[in-house]
């Protein structure tokens, strides 16, 4: 049997993913994209100090753009090093899901067609999914004009299409006056905003629940829990409410994330983030055959309304960008170590592989 190469994009959670697959013994290859590769062809490139092996991206091929991995020159040269690709939120953002579902011959590990299904203006989509698993998310309200209670606007930064560019309203009058604002500043389109998703403003500690399912041993993990670490909010919340009122006045607070923060859970609230992170694999079977396979993360905030309750914002359906997730205890509690989501994705596969049932991993 020829060993497999484990392949990812280099972005997001590369070297998560190579740092694991080291660990396990797999050879490593990262494409990365010209102006953007020091990191993998220098820092944590594969080398040798002295005796030592240290580094982990064995190999970079390198694309002018991240999109041309679907040109029959690197398709060739990932299929010539038997690779199994890693997807991240950076592969479905450059390459897009046509391409990955249609133009990319390559295995991924993990199901390509529930990539999409995080889009919320796609069918079937992640709202779609948490309804028919009974998981509970923020109303949706149906128009601006309906805007009763404090809620917030997601709509899609003008430059950046893939960030959201969030603001809150808690009447009509109040989302005219932020929209035409921000309109007016450049930050988002006309058309971007038609196509917003506005939503009840949910107030609880916010977690990202990162999982990771088995098709092997049909069994969910719990792995990592992380919260995130937000520019320019972040900065925003470290100051007195007299300061933040004057900031208002010069600039709004923004949401892109720049980085996490490791965090953990009650025990006693497990048992509950178990059962929907359950209901949610049960869901994908029935609508996204074969389901999902391997990692995923739902991402809200528990709230107490007499009990706590979780509340999905988001699901995730490929790598988490938390690498902090392993220095939470609960992949020791199963695995006695600390086991990153790389390394436990190299596990499956090197798995699959003695069974002779990759098949069931990859598509």
């Amino acid at each position: 049997m020829v060993k497999h190469t484990i392949s990812t994009l280099g972005s997001h959670s590369a070297l998560d993913v190579c740092e694991g697959a080291i660990a396990e013994g797999f050879d490593t290859l990262v494409v990365a994209q010209r102006g953007r590769e020091k990191t993998y062809l220098g820092h944590y490139k594969t080398r040798k100090r002295g005796t030592k092996e240290v580094g982990v991206v064995d190999e970079v091929l390198l694309v002018n753009k991240f999109s041309e991995i679907i040109q029959k020159s690197q398709i060739d040269y990932l299929k010539k090093r038997n690779a199994i690709f890693v997807p991240n939120r950076s592969f479905s953002v450059y390459v897009g899901y046509n391409n990955i579902e249609n133009n990319f011959p390559i295995p991924i590990f993990g199901n390509r067609k529930l990539l999409r299904a995080e889009e919320r203006h796609e069918k079937n989509n992640q709202y779609d999914l948490m309804d028919k698993a009974g998981i509970r998310r923020p109303k949706e309200i149906s128009s601006p004009e309906k805007i009763d209670r404090l809620c917030i606007v997601k709509v899609n930064e003008a430059k950046r299409t893939y960030e959201r560019a969030f603001f809150v309203a808690s009447s009509f009058e109040e989302y005219k006056q932020k929209s035409t604002a921000m309109l007016a500043s450049g930050k988002i389109t006309a058309d971007a905003l038609k196509s917003a998703k506005i939503e009840e403003f949910i107030v609880g500690a916010h977690f990202n629940f990162n999982f990771f399912y088995s098709p092997i041993y049909d069994e969910l993990e719990l792995l990592g829990i992380d919260t995130r670490r937000q520019t320019n909010l972040d900065g925003f919340l470290r100051m007195p409410a007299d300061v933040q009122l004057e900031l208002l006045k010069k600039m709004q607070p923004s949401n892109i994330e720049v980085g996490h923060i490791a965090c953990t859970l009650r025990e006693s609230l497990l048992e509950q983030i178990f059962e929907i992170g359950e209901k949610f694999v049960d869901v994908c079977k029935k609508e996204y055959a074969p389901g999902l396979i391997g990692p995923f993360a739902l991402q809200g905030a528990i709230v107490e309304e007499g009990k706590e309750e979780f509340v999905c914002f988001d699901v995730s359906f490929r790598m988490p960008g938390s690498p902090g997730t392993r220095f939470t205890p609960y992949s020791s509690y199963l695995f006695r170590d600390n086991i990153s989501f790389g390394r436990r994705i190299a596990m499956e596969i090197k798995d699959a592989e003695k069974k002779k049932i990759t098949e069931s991993i990859i598509t």
